[in-house]
């Protein structure tokens, strides 16, 4: 309502005397009687009076990275604080208040104040409830930057949290993912909340109904917490852990990408120290005199014990070919040469693979993610070696044995019969260890002249048992005690006749 058509009704109309009117408005007099005299005069409007902010000497800079980061992808986006740190780089001396009122202003103005959602707070009791979530963040790990799946599960009540990355979302990393998280927050509680992910369920119905994956549910047995799916399309049910992806994106996964891992398993351990940092560091949002850790020692009496890992591998039946190889995810992998043309069981685990036939497990191998490669463990093909040792010159497998066997290979190829000799030191491997082996042709090769039966005259004595000499009794006795003296040696040779 505009001041002064409210003025003229009040004087005009209600007859409300100059005085009455400027307490009410708060205007002059001098003012009132002025636009009261005008006619056809329009209501004044006066120049926002411009406050110059301890931010616009950076302000130009501040807008060009944010118009930057608007092109960019969301997870990839730089906060308030980065910028703010930026500039404190280059001098600013304000706080960081008003670079983040600057930064809402200017998203605000670029969306044309979009509408937001309401949303209903939630409240948990101690032990009650976590969340689980999946991330894509990318890394620099083994030399390349790789996409990798990030298992984010948190602590509905405490909020503390916990990260893993895995190259994917399949099974068995979503059970390690669990057993890692437990074992790190000591204790399960009794609820677990998801998304309608597909490693967890087979089918979403109407309303609540869930055909869950018949894995997912026997780790849920394993752990005895009840697992609970949000409605499709409605993150929110579970926006205590999408918040803590937001967060930590910014907060680790940021620092995670400007450094370079060796492996993933590296990159893991120093994810879980920035977890356990952070629960030190951070305040509990219902309760900021408490961190995320005191309220984690509360909620731990709350939750239900942690038992033994859930072994959460995934089988499936793998043919072997007639080179003793399986096939899995582009890569091959070597199995006992006896196993060739059979089909066994592959068990399929985070890290490793392992090869079993009539329940014994034949084979181990670590598992790779990379594509078109052959890992051989040359023991597997010693019983072919043993029919064919001619294969030894060109073998693949062998290629890859311990240092010592190569330079003995190297020697006894070049003598007649040869393979058939290296094959028989190989043979020995199933009876003395790798490890024996290796040592017997070292021990062969110090000799100068290595052979295979050295080699096995040496595996012989080191496996063969300590043999101690038997003490002999005699009642004689030294009366004169040896002397090395080498002329004396020269003297009996002369009482002897010897005069060569």
């Amino acid at each position: 309502m505009g001041m002064l058509a409210k003025i003229r009704r009040m004087h005009i109309r209600d007859g409300v005397p100059l005085r009455e009117i400027a307490r009410r408005t708060g205007l002059s007099r001098n003012t009132i009687r002025h636009w009261l005299r005008q006619v056809d005069v329009t209501e004044p409007k006066y120049p926002e009076k411009q406050v110059k902010s301890i931010v616009d000497p950076w302000a130009d800079q501040l807008r060009q990275w944010l118009q930057g980061d608007s092109h960019r992808l969301k997870r990839e986006r730089r906060t308030a604080k980065v910028l703010y740190q930026a500039i404190r780089a280059q001098g600013y001396p304000g706080s960081y208040n008003r670079v983040s009122h600057f930064v809402r202003r200017w998203k605000e103005e670029a969306a044309a104040s979009p509408k937001r959602s309401a949303y209903v707070p939630l409240t948990f009791a101690l032990g009650e409830a976590f969340q689980f979530d999946w991330s894509v963040e990318y890394v620099f790990v083994g030399g390349l930057r790789r996409r990798l799946e990030v298992a984010h599960t948190k602590l509905c009540a405490s909020r503390a949290f916990w990260m893993t990355a895995y190259p994917g979302q399949s099974h068995e990393m979503l059970f390690d993912a669990h057993a890692r998280a437990f074992a790190a927050f000591n204790g399960i509680p009794r609820r677990g909340i998801y998304d309608n992910m597909k490693t967890a369920v087979d089918k979403v119905g109407r309303g609540k109904e869930r055909d869950v994956n018949p894995r997912f549910f026997a780790m849920c047995g394993h752990y005895l917490f009840d697992p609970e799916f949000c409605n499709r399309a409605a993150g929110w049910e579970k926006g205590i852990v999408e918040k803590n992806v937001q967060d930590r994106r910014r907060q680790i996964w940021q620092a995670a990408g400007e450094r370079r891992w060796a492996n993933l398993e590296e990159l893991n351990d120093w994810v879980g120290q920035e977890c356990r940092t952070a629960w030190e560091a951070m305040a509990h949002p219902e309760w900021p005199e408490l961190t995320l850790a005191d309220l984690l020692q509360d909620e731990q009496l709350q939750m239900m014990p942690n038992p033994r890992p859930f072994d959460g591998y995934v089988e499936k039946p793998i043919r072997v070919s007639s080179t003793a190889l399986i096939h899995f995810q582009r890569n091959r992998y070597s199995v006992p040469s006896d196993c060739a043309h059979r089909v066994i069981s592959l068990r399929i685990y985070p890290a490793e693979l392992r090869l079993v036939a009539d329940g014994v497990e034949v084979a181990r191998h670590e598992r790779s993610f990379e594509r078109h490669q052959t890992y051989y463990d040359f023991r597997h093909y010693i019983g072919v070696i043993e029919r064919k040792p001619g294969a030894l010159r060109n073998g693949a497998p062998f290629a890859d044995m311990p240092e010592p066997l190569l330079v003995l290979q190297r020697h006894l190829l070049k003598q007649t019969g040869g393979d058939r000799v290296m094959a028989d030191v190989l043979a020995a491997i199933p009876r003395h260890g790798l490890d024996g082996v290796v040592v017997a042709a070292e021990l062969a090769l110090e000799s100068g002249r290595p052979s295979g039966e050295h080699v096995l005259n040496v595996l012989a004595r080191l496996k063969g048992p300590a043999m101690t000499p038997p003490a002999i009794e005699t009642p004689l006795s030294v009366s004169e005690e040896p002397v090395a003296n080498v002329h004396r040696y020269d003297h009996l040779r002369m009482e002897a006749g010897d005069v060569r």
